[in-house]
């Protein structure tokens, strides 16, 4: 080779490593740039499973690893597949997130039209290839929890659920929750109502105000408005899917947390790395994974009778390790159990 092409070809070979180190495979970014995340809710980020969702989102803007933008309250009449569609062309985010339920074939439909996004969406069905991966609320761990401290703290031996719609999503968590009372308290009475709803506050305060009606002197708020039921008749009160414990100091004593904060790293960081695939994130939404918590008894600690939260605490141990595994039961139960 003449020594006059040497320094040519030298330098071919430098701007091509260049290149090939900046070229991503897949779906990813591209400079340095943050990662275009979009949240599409079908009901208000008040609702507390949309809100999870939304905390977790927004905390990764505020640590500076996103750019987030959101649209609330897009409702189940069909404006979700517009709107997403309207986003995917003009704002093409990286990651497109939110929840698929009462939306499903809507949200898949632009989801495979869009195959270079990565959609990650609520789901009770499975994820698609290239693009489309699911999670959900496995929260039934803490749900279990929950259902002791309710079963070990009820007075009258009734406690109270009030859930969204029967449907597996919240029927694993109800059911889970009616085991651990009765693990502590195996002669407790649950009574379970449904709002047919998945945010009807006024709906979800009425059914526990019958249930109290009933006896019921413990209630869990598997959704939005059962918390104000309970502080007006001064019972506790477990909340869900976040710490509610603010919503009413002197009630709230708990609740199973769901955090969605491993699940956006992992997306994230698959979106980085150019590496994503459609997948089912379930395991980034248990305990295990720090997806799922009991949330903190805040001032309400002293009310625990020691021995109950002795068992509980064990218990908790005893998921986190592996030797203890609350099964997934997603039939819908009865209105007495």
């Amino acid at each position: 080779m003449s020594k006059k092409l040497v320094p040519v070809l030298i330098a071919v070979l430098i701007i091509a490593s260049l290149v090939a180190g900046c070229a991503n495979t897949g779906t990813g970014t591209t400079g340095g740039e943050k990662v275009k995340v979009f949240g599409a809710f079908a009901t208000p980020i008040e609702e507390p499973w949309d809100g999870v969702i939304h905390q977790a989102l927004n905390a990764a803007k505020d640590a500076g690893k996103i750019d987030y933008t959101y649209t609330e309250n897009i409702g189940y009449s069909g404006d979700m597949e517009r709107i997403l569609r309207e986003v995917a062309d003009q704002q093409k985010p990286d990651i497109i997130m939110g929840d698929a339920f009462g939306n499903e074939e809507a949200v898949r439909r632009v989801a495979k039209d869009y195959p270079d996004i990565a959609f990650a969406f609520g789901s009770g069905l499975g994820p698609a290839d290239p693009n489309f991966s699911v999670f959900d609320n496995w929260i039934q761990e803490p749900a279990y929890l929950a259902g002791m401290l309710a079963g070990g703290m009820s007075k009258s031996g009734i406690v109270g659920v009030v859930g969204g719609y029967p449907v597996p999503e919240v029927n694993r968590l109800v059911n889970a929750f009616i085991k651990g009372a009765k693990e502590v308290n195996p002669d407790v009475k649950v009574l379970v109502a449904f709002i047919n709803s998945w945010f009807d506050p006024a709906a979800a305060k009425e059914a526990a105000l019958a249930q109290v009606d009933g006896g019921a002197d413990v209630l869990f708020a598997e959704r939005f408005g059962v918390i104000d039921a309970a502080k007006e008749k001064g019972i506790l009160a477990i909340g869900n899917m976040s710490d509610q414990n603010s919503l009413a100091p002197d009630t709230v004593i708990t609740s199973p947390v769901w955090d969605m904060a491993p699940t956006v790293e992992y997306l994230v960081n698959q979106v980085n790395a150019g590496s994503y695939t459609a997948m089912d994130l379930k395991d980034f939404s248990m305990m295990a994974k720090g997806g799922a918590s009991l949330a903190p008894f805040h001032s309400l600690e002293s009310k625990i009778p020691a021995d109950l939260l002795a068992k509980v605490t064990q218990k908790q141990a005893d998921i986190k390790s592996g030797l203890f595994r609350v099964d997934v039961d997603e039939a819908q139960p009865a209105a007495v159990n």
